[in-house]
């Protein structure tokens, strides 16, 4: 309403100022003004002025004054009306402010109250949280101890398992190689015995090789040896031969017996030159040097 008022109100001021400037322009009721004459050169003009259309155009303006008139009354009529109604609703708005502020206030106190009680209810739910809580961390701590004592159980047997399975390992593994070794020792005593008796079948072999070379090598030594029988008969001489793998004869020393016997035995030897030997190294190494008695036969 308040907006209507100021409407109409500044509507009613700019008609008045139109009207007021319509009425400074000129007096409607005097007779219209001849319009001065004005000369120029060699022309000469006269306006006529139209008397009914002036008068048309006043009566125009006369029935606009009567309607603004009429609208500004009307709208004085709406302002006192506009003016009432805000009284009235200004009255209303001040009951009804009186309303809100009483309940205002009934609020706030209702909204303390029930702050109070919530502020209450959360004191007891925070408790009962946290006795919640505090129920939850026992109940936990006392399932983490039963967790890790269970945990450290397992670990603990598993760690027996282990170690009595590492003994068992070892024990089995000992035994094996208390088993080898024993095998091993009887395996190389075996073989030692084997190769004991190869080496003395092979000893014996080549001993009896040696001993037949021998025998060839004196006879030899007798076939180029030159006999008296009544110097050397029932003497003997004893030699070392040293002897090259070809057989030849590198030297010759003379050992214990008779001068006479010994001499004519160096003496067959070197004229023989070269001596049987054996191709068989073992053999020869047997015999590379070689002691032998030589007693001349009649």
């Amino acid at each position: 309403m308040s907006r209507k008022f100021a409407i109409a109100l500044s509507f009613s001021f700019l008609l008045h100022i139109v009207l007021a400037a319509v009425l400074l322009m000129g007096d409607f009721d005097s007779e219209p003004k001849v319009a001065p004459k004005v000369v120029q050169v060699q022309t000469i003009q006269a306006t006529i002025v139209d008397k009914s259309k002036i008068e048309a155009q006043v009566n125009k303006i006369k029935q606009k004054k009567l309607d603004d008139a009429k609208q500004l009354k009307d709208l004085e009529q709406q302002v006192a009306s506009a003016r009432v109604k805000r009284a009235k609703e200004e009255k209303r708005i001040k009951a009804l402010e009186r309303q809100r502020k009483k309940k205002l206030l009934e609020k706030k106190a209702a909204d303390s109250a029930a702050k109070k009680a919530l502020s209450k209810a959360n004191a007891a739910e925070k408790i009962r949280k946290q006795k919640e809580e505090e129920q939850k961390i026992a109940e936990q701590a006392t399932a983490d101890a039963k967790a890790k004592r269970l945990k450290e159980e397992i670990a603990a047997k598993k760690a027996d398992d282990l170690l009595k399975k590492k003994a068992a390992e070892r024990k089995r593994k000992e035994q094996e190689a208390q088993e080898r070794a024993r095998q091993q020792e009887m395996l190389e005593q075996q073989m030692a015995e084997e190769m004991a008796v190869r080496q003395q079948a092979r000893y014996q072999q080549t001993m009896s090789e040696v001993g037949r070379f021998t025998a060839l090598i004196r006879q030899t030594i007798q076939g180029n040896l030159i006999t008296d029988r009544s110097t050397m008969e029932g003497k003997s001489c004893k030699l070392t031969i040293s002897l090259a793998p070809s057989g030849f004869v590198t030297n010759v020393v003379i050992g214990k017996g008779d001068q006479v016997v010994c001499s004519a035995s160096k003496t067959a030897i070197y004229k023989a030159g070269t001596l049987p030997v054996s191709k068989d190294p073992e053999v020869f190494k047997e015999m590379r040097t070689i002691s032998l008695t030589v007693v001349p036969e009649f």
